[in-house]
């Protein structure tokens, strides 16, 4: 795991959290390997604003630490041997009325995995070998901001899905307005930067998400966006990403 060096070309770290956070970030690391954890914690402890939690060695032990610790993220592997973090992450989302935010870290940017994971509602993806203050970045970023974490390489398995129909008539319902939002929501906009996009209130966006959610079934702005590339609104090559 590498602390120095350019960025990941995949990664859509690109913008900054809308506020510093007034106390550190708590976060809970899941990766079944002991090395990894390790490694992990120790470049997140030397974060001033990044406060390491508790470590998981499986997805079934997630929920559990979640409930007792109340970490703000959980950095979550996809590939773990009894529950991976596909499952572990619906379960937070089953069973807690306001979960973490998920970022799932991995070796394989093209992991069908992290597609599945991200479908289920983690918010983001960072690789095991990115610098630390990237992954410190993603972190905080989900914590403090709207913005998701939407690489590349997951734009081009959405886009080379098969269009579902529910989901398209899903889109169709969305209105002028509100499809404008999710375009902007899928290039990696924050609700304060769709408010200066479209000069509109900040409560009149987080209204128009509202309603984009409900409208497409999504759970989060993540799933919305996959949806966005699935349907093809959006296509992989969008800016601002």
């Amino acid at each position: 795991m590498s602390t120095a060096g350019p960025e990941h070309s995949a990664q859509a770290v690109l913008t900054t959290p809308d506020t510093a956070p007034d106390t550190p970030v708590r976060v809970l690391i899941a990766d079944d390997e002991e090395l990894t954890r390790t490694g992990l914690r120790a470049l997140l402890s030397a974060q001033p604003d990044v406060d390491v939690v508790g470590e998981a060695a499986d997805g079934a032990e997630v929920l559990p630490l979640v409930m007792r610790l109340r970490p703000d993220v959980v950095l979550m592997d996809v590939r773990m041997p009894q529950v991976d973090g596909i499952e572990a992450t619906r379960r937070l989302r089953a069973e807690l009325s306001d979960p973490p935010k998920v970022v799932v870290i991995t070796t394989f940017e093209n992991d069908e995995y992290v597609y599945d994971a991200l479908q289920a509602g983690a918010s983001g993806f960072v690789l095991k070998r990115a610098p630390a203050r990237q992954i410190a970045h993603a972190i905080r970023l989900v914590a403090t901001s709207d913005s998701v974490l939407f690489p590349e390489a997951v734009r081009r398995l959405a886009t080379s899905r098969p269009v579902r129909r529910e989901a398209a008539r899903r889109l169709a319902a969305l209105t002028q307005r509100e499809t404008d939002i999710l375009r902007l929501m899928a290039k990696g906009l924050t609700n304060q930067e769709i408010s200066a996009e479209l000069i509109v209130s900040l409560e009149t966006v987080k209204t128009h998400v509202g309603n984009v959610l409900a409208k497409l079934g999504a759970h989060n702005r993540t799933q919305a966006v996959i949806l966005a590339y699935e349907t093809g609104l959006v296509g992989p090559g969008a800016s601002g990403l």
